[in-house]
């Protein structure tokens, strides 16, 4: 997928404003309220956040997504997402926890098959030592454009823990953004339609750089130097 993501910040009026504007333009998909689990793998010096951060015009992130609590035998998926100038690129495999598990440990034969498959391998072995680092979880729900190729997500309640880096384990963790905020992500491949634009102006809702990750992991940092002071 190649496709240009937008992010913005709702408090909870724009949410409820934003939702009813947009009918008429976009639908609800099958699925509904979903609940997202993305495991992020990192360094051991946290390279991959910490590059992020930084904003450079490219960069890259591996993590592995679950739709609802996972077990050992539903389906899971290894994504690279990478972001360059602006535009971001994803690619990713269906899997299991304890295949991925043997994936970096180096024992698994995901890196024998297609494209994607290599590129994971490739991954993996230019980074070295990557481990589970931060869970970040989110109840999610997604929009589609019926005549179009415009998406749209919204984020409730995203939320996130580095303890327990397990998908099969719960779907708890720490709030990322006060109660009732969520984050909306809008997806296009092209430039975005004036009526979507309107929508945005009259809620007076701006575009923002987000990270969930990067969130949770300035959140994780802030705690362990407030400890280390005490």
């Amino acid at each position: 997928m190649k496709r240009f993501e937008i992010k913005y910040i709702l408090d909870p009026e724009q949410t409820a404003y934003f939702k009813e504007a947009i009918r008429g333009h976009m639908k609800e998909d099958e699925f509904g309220l979903t609940s997202i689990a993305s495991l992020y793998y990192d360094t051991p010096d946290y390279r991959l956040i910490v590059n992020s951060i930084a904003k450079p015009p490219f960069k890259e992130k591996i993590r592995l997504r679950s739709y609802g609590l996972a077990t050992d035998d539903s389906p899971v998926f290894l994504e690279l997402k990478r972001k360059a100038n602006g535009i971001v690129y994803k690619r990713r495999v269906s899997s299991t926890v304890p295949e991925v598990k043997e994936f970096f440990e180096g024992s698994s034969t995901m890196c024998e098959g297609g494209q994607i498959n290599h590129e994971l391998g490739y991954f993996r072995d230019h980074y070295g030592e990557l481990n589970p680092s931060c869970l970040v979880i989110y109840d999610r729900i997604a929009y589609f454009q019926p005549d179009g190729d415009i998406r749209m997500t919204i984020d409730h309640d995203p939320r996130f823990r580095t303890e327990e880096l397990d998908l099969r384990v719960s779907m708890e963790g720490e709030s990322l953004l006060p109660e009732g905020y969520t984050i909306l992500e809008i997806k296009v491949q092209d430039a975005m339609p004036l009526w979507l634009c309107k929508i945005l102006s009259d809620g007076k809702i701006y575009k923002t750089s987000f990270s969930k990750y990067g969130k949770a992991y300035q959140n994780f940092t802030a705690n362990e130097e407030k400890i280390a002071v005490v």
